[in-house]
């Protein structure tokens, strides 16, 4: 066993790492989804914007600064984003909602494409996150050991806001119960535009870490990663913080895993790789159909 962990050490670490990062993304979906009952679409496209911005910000200012204003411009996207797009919908079908979230990531990729021409752009050297490090004879970048210890503190902090605070009370009270919420004074828009701007907050470091590691950010970038997280969000049961986060390091290391699958069990070939996303998706329709909730999803009840 020793020796395994030893000789794949490598892909185990970027598992932790990727999932980490899906992790953060994946909190967005399920927050949203908590207190509006909404897929929130975009989401992966907010996490692409937050990519691109760092490329064109630190091209024009020292990274102490882009790092900051990233994460301000990122928050007033998604607070924009809900008060623009979905606040209007509050009371409209919640298919309608769905199309406009939709429409709202269509738009943020055909918004990125005019101002890039469609050309990947290549994601900024993050001076402290970059470096290469070797632990245990594997050579690795210090993103890859910051981002499951950074994802952790993120998500206690949201979990002691949630629990302690009079917002995280109001959220709660929202996600239960959205029309007695309303009826008891709970100032709805207000819960729902801060749950919009910690999920666009956490999109923003997720994106950081990420492009990091993949070092190239184009419009259509935050697609594949978006709908992964939404698939960790599900598989971990959609509604639930700790199930997503859960759910994004199964699916991180286990693409990983996969995407190492010639060298970890010995199987000559490099096609494993090309079934490394399939999995992601193989697993969600598994999760349907067994345990539609997810593993932490609370089994919903129709009031009559």
């Amino acid at each position: 066993m020793i020796e395994f962990l030893h000789s794949n050490l490598s892909y185990i670490l970027s598992g932790i790492s990727v999932g980490g990062q899906f992790a953060l993304i994946a909190i967005g979906y399920t927050m949203v989804y908590g207190i509006l009952r909404l897929i929130n679409f975009a989401h992966g496209d907010v996490f692409m914007c937050a990519g691109l911005m760092m490329v064109y910000l630190s091209a024009s200012m020292p990274m102490m600064m882009a790092i900051p204003l990233v994460l301000i411009l990122t928050v007033a996207l998604g607070f924009i984003i809900e008060r623009v797009a979905y606040k209007p919908l509050r009371s409209a079908p919640r298919m309608s909602v769905m199309i406009s979230a939709i429409g709202v990531s269509y738009l943020l990729q055909n918004a990125a494409l005019y101002f890039t021409g469609g050309l990947a752009k290549v994601y900024p050297e993050i001076p402290w996150l970059s470096k290469t490090i070797t632990i245990w004879d594997a050579s690795t970048k210090v993103v890859t050991v910051v981002t499951p210890i950074l994802t952790i503190v993120l998500v206690v902090l949201l979990s002691l806001l949630i629990k302690y605070t009079k917002i995280g009370m109001a959220m709660r009270a929202v996600s239960k119960d959205f029309e007695t919420s309303e009826l008891m004074g709970i100032k709805i828009d207000r819960v729902i535009s801060v749950t919009f701007i910690i999920g666009s907050f956490l999109a923003a470091v997720g994106s950081m870490l990420y492009f990091t590691n993949y070092a190239s950010v184009a419009p259509t970038s935050g697609g594949m990663p978006g709908l992964k997280c939404f698939v960790a969000a599900v598989f971990g049961g959609i509604g639930s913080i700790p199930g997503a986060v859960i759910g994004a390091f199964i699916i991180g290391i286990c693409e990983n895993i996969i995407k190492g699958g010639s060298s970890i069990f010995g199987i000559g070939g490099s096609g494993w790789t090309t079934f490394s996303d399939a999995f992601t998706f193989a697993l969600l329709i598994i999760i349907l159909v067994v345990k539609p909730t997810g593993l932490f999803g609370e089994k919903a009840t129709d009031k009559v």
